[in-house]
């Protein structure tokens, strides 16, 4: 039958209904995901239309999934966090909505001190395993939405869960029904969802889910989730692993709205960040994320990096305050002793750093020839040389203040006696043939061992 589509504004044929294959044997895939082997990419040459929704957001896991990799927050750094996120999304939310944990007293005590603080975003949503009382747990709470696990693909189904996709399907929909009964928005987690079969059981479950949606009156939201990082944001690569296909997919052939769209990818192959931006691309409003990327094995798709993205897509920050994002990455660093590798763009020590001595120079004339954006601006963050032999006086006050983000008065000049110091021993480090740059922490070292108190430089604090 034909339909006149909201979305295109043309006449397409509306008869796609796939039904559930309840196979006897697990599809695995095995010509693609091969153990033995580095995964392949299998190209059918079909193109979906790119179709970016009007409205896209962040939805933040580091208090979930980023927790996972790592040592429990304390109360505190999970409150402390939390209103930095809030204070990046900015006024329109566009850090939409945070999960947490709900099982520990911690858990539970980290909710109400954020609920507490009357923030309107993110907004708290939880993840829970598929029990009565956990679903008590969030009522009592007070929290509208909660995440479900939802495995998809015949991995999960038939080797972890010992069913088939009947009883899986079957099993999933009586959790959902429990979460809509007690008025609960379901968020579901399509797991391994880049290993799943698309057509024989991903389309017939979301067809199922968006019955049960429509009978409840309460939506429900589809995070597909690119658990291992099998995603690729190629147009033309076929399914399971094509990003825009899945996404395009839901709308066409389930009538999923964008808004309840959300992509979950992991960093196994270095595609986290090009996949979420793929699905943004392709009509997912959501796109879910940590703070710095951190979670399960490579991480997550870091949420710094998404808000750079979200200004590249949209032409502007729309109210978020990036500068935030070196605070929350000062905070880890300083607050929590996580190590940030120093190479990690927007955040890592580095990563508008200038090493080679020729690019130094070019640096300090004119910084826009070597700096990526105005990342003093935009992150609060000048960008930063390092030491060698050609640095010279005015290479090393400049390092200092860059580094130690000494500005106006505060700033050290080249004529100031630490520079002089300094420079002289770095001069002696390559009269004796040293030949690499000198590191953050010999600086640092130097700075001790020469400052004076009551000189120029004494202000600083180390």
């Amino acid at each position: 039958m034909l339909e006149l589509s909201p979305k295109t504004n043309l006449l397409e044929q509306n008869t796609y209904h796939y039904s559930l294959q309840d196979v006897d044997e697990p599809n695995l895939y095995r010509d693609i995901y091969n153990y033995d082997e580095v995964p392949k990419l299998s190209f059918n040459h079909t193109r979906v239309p790119l179709g970016m929704p009007k409205e896209i957001w962040i939805t933040d896991t580091s208090f979930r999934d980023g927790q996972q990799s790592q040592a429990p927050y304390t109360v505190k750094q999970i409150v402390d966090l939390y209103t930095m996120l809030s204070r990046l999304g900015g006024p329109h939310g566009l850090i939409r909505q945070t999960e947490f944990f709900v099982y520990s007293e911690t858990d539970r005590e980290a909710i109400r001190r954020c609920q507490d603080l009357g923030l309107k975003f993110p907004e708290i949503t939880t993840w829970i395993r598929a029990s009565l009382n956990d679903f008590k747990l969030v009522k009592d709470m007070g929290i509208a939405e909660t995440g479900i696990l939802v495995s998809c693909s015949d991995y999960h189904i038939f080797k972890k869960l010992g069913m088939t996709r009947s009883q899986a399907l079957n099993h999933y929909k009586k959790t959902v029904a429990a979460a809509l009964e007690m008025g609960i928005r379901p968020r579901c987690h399509f797991e391994d969802v880049t290993r799943a079969d698309y057509y024989g059981f991903v389309l017939p479950f979301v067809y199922e889910l968006q019955q049960m949606s429509t009978d409840a009156g309460i939506p429900i939201r589809f995070r597909m989730c690119d658990t291992m990082g099998y995603g690729v944001p190629y147009t033309a690569v076929a399914l399971p692993r094509s990003v825009a296909g899945l996404i395009y997919g839901l709308q066409h052939y389930a009538d999923v709205p964008s808004d309840m769209i959300e992509w979950h990818g992991h960093n196994d192959f270095y595609n986290a960040v090009p996949n979420a931006t793929c699905a943004w691309l392709y009509g997912a409003s959501g796109v879910n994320c940590s703070m710095l990327g951190i979670g399960e094995r490579t991480g997550n798709i870091p949420l710094e990096a998404m808000v750079i993205q979200y200004a590249s897509l949209r032409g502007s920050f729309d109210g978020m305050d990036p500068t935030v994002i070196t605070e929350i990455a000062d905070y880890f660093t300083h607050e929590m002793g996580y190590h940030i590798p120093p190479m990690t763009p927007f955040v890592g020590e580095n990563f508008n750093v200038t090493r080679a001595g020729i690019h130094a120079d070019g640096l300090m004339k004119d910084e826009e020839i070597y700096n990526i954006f105005n990342t003093a601006k935009l992150l609060n963050r000048p960008a930063a040389v390092t030491i060698t032999n050609t640095s010279g006086l005015a290479g090393i006050a400049y390092w200092l203040n860059t580094h130690y983000r000494l500005s106006g008065s505060d700033a050290v000049s080249k004529q100031d006696p630490l520079v002089a110091h300094i420079k002289d021993w770095v001069d002696r480090e390559y009269q004796e043939g040293r030949q690499t740059a000198i590191s953050t922490e010999e600086m640092e070292k130097l700075v001790e061992e020469f400052r004076k108190p009551g000189d120029s430089f004494s202000h600083m604090s180390l």
